[in-house]
C-alpha cells in the first residue's frame, strides 16, 4: 500500500467516526471538497448515513458546484454578500465575516436536518497561509479531515486522479472580491465584469490553466503562469477589445506571473 492509499484509508476511517451523526459538507466543486464527497459517497454506499452536500452562491461566488453524485443530496444556498458592509467596502476581516456569515448558515441548515458534523475541505496547505475564513470555520465548529489527517494539495489532486475526478487538475477558484485591492467598495457590475473578464480569458488559455483578473481602478491586472504569456500576447487585440466592453479603460499582463 502506497502512502498516498494509507493516507487515504485513514480519511475513510476518520469519516466512518464521524458518518453515524450525520455530515453536512461545504462543497465548492473545488478538488478538494470534491474529494471529501467522493470518499464520502463511497462509504455510504457501504452502508447509508446522513449526508448533504451544501453549496454557497452569491455575486462573488457565481460559478455553480458541479460533480455531486446523484445519489447524494445537495442545497444550494443563495447569499447577498454586498447588503453587509465589511463584504461590501471589501475590508481587511471580509473573508472572516463572509465565511462567518455562510458557515453558520451552513451549520443552521445541518441543525435543522439532524446532522452533528460540518466539515469542509481545507487542507494542510491552506494552514500554512493568512487565511481568515479559517478562523470564523474553527469558532463555529467546522472539521477538516484532510488538513487533520495532512492532505497537501499535491496528495488531494493525485487522489482525486485515483478517483476519476474530472476537476483534479481545477486550478483554485477563490472568490471575486479577492482580484480587488482590500478597502476597495465592491459592487455588483465591478464582480460582474471580472466574471465575464475570466470567462473570456479562459477560452484562450487551455483548459485548467490558472488565472486571476486583478482590479486596479479603470486598469485590469492579468496573472497567468510564464508559460501562457504567449497565448495572451498573440490574443492582445481582441483581449484588449473585450475588457474595454467591460468598462476597463487599460489592459496590463502581469510579467511576474502566476506560480
Amino acid at each position: 500500500m502506497t502512502e498516498l492509499e494509507e493516507k487515504l484509508e485513514k480519511l475513510r476511517e476518520r469519516l466512518r467516526e464521524l458518518a453515524p451523526s450525520g455530515i453536512a459538507l461545504a462543497y465548492s466543486g473545488g478538488v478538494d471538497s470534491a474529494l471529501l464527497l467522493a470518499v464520502l459517497a463511497e462509504l455510504r454506499r457501504e452502508k447509508t448515513f446522513p449526508l448533504l452536500a451544501l453549496t454557497m452562491r452569491s455575486v462573488v461566488s457565481p460559478q455553480a458546484a458541479d460533480g455531486v453524485p446523484a445519489d447524494v443530496p445537495h442545497e444550494t444556498v443563495f447569499v447577498e454578500p454586498l447588503a453587509v458592509p465589511e463584504l461590501r467596502d471589501n475590508a481587511a476581516e471580509r473573508c472572516y465575516v463572509c465565511k462567518k456569515i455562510f458557515f453558520a448558515r451552513f451549520a443552521e441548515i445541518a441543525r435543522s436536518r439532524g446532522l452533528h458534523t460540518l466539515a469542509d475541505g481545507t487542507n494542510t496547505d491552506d494552514l500554512g497561509e493568512d487565511r481568515p475564513g479559517l478562523r470564523a470555520a474553527r469558532e463555529l465548529g467546522v472539521v477538516s479531515p484532510l488538513a487533520e489527517l495532512g492532505f497537501r494539495k499535491a496528495e488531494i489532486r493525485a487522489a482525486a486522479h485515483l478517483f476519476g475526478l474530472p476537476c483534479a487538475e481545477k486550478p483554485s477558484a477563490p472568490c471575486l472580491a479577492t482580484r480587488f485591492p482590500t478597502g476597495t467598495r465592491i459592487t455588483e457590475n465591478a464582480l460582474r465584469a471580472v466574471a465575464d473578464g475570466e470567462d473570456f480569458l479562459r477560452k484562450i488559455l487551455p483548459k485548467n490553466a490558472d488565472l486571476r483578473l486583478r482590479v486596479h481602478g479603470e486598469i485590469a491586472r492579468i496573472e497567468v503562469a510564464p508559460e501562457n504569456f504567449q497565448k495572451i500576447l498573440a490574443a492582445r487585440k481582441e483581449i484588449a477589445g473585450t475588457l474595454r466592453t467591460l468598462g476597463f479603460k487599460r489592459v496590463a499582463l502581469d510579467i511576474a506571473g502566476r506560480n
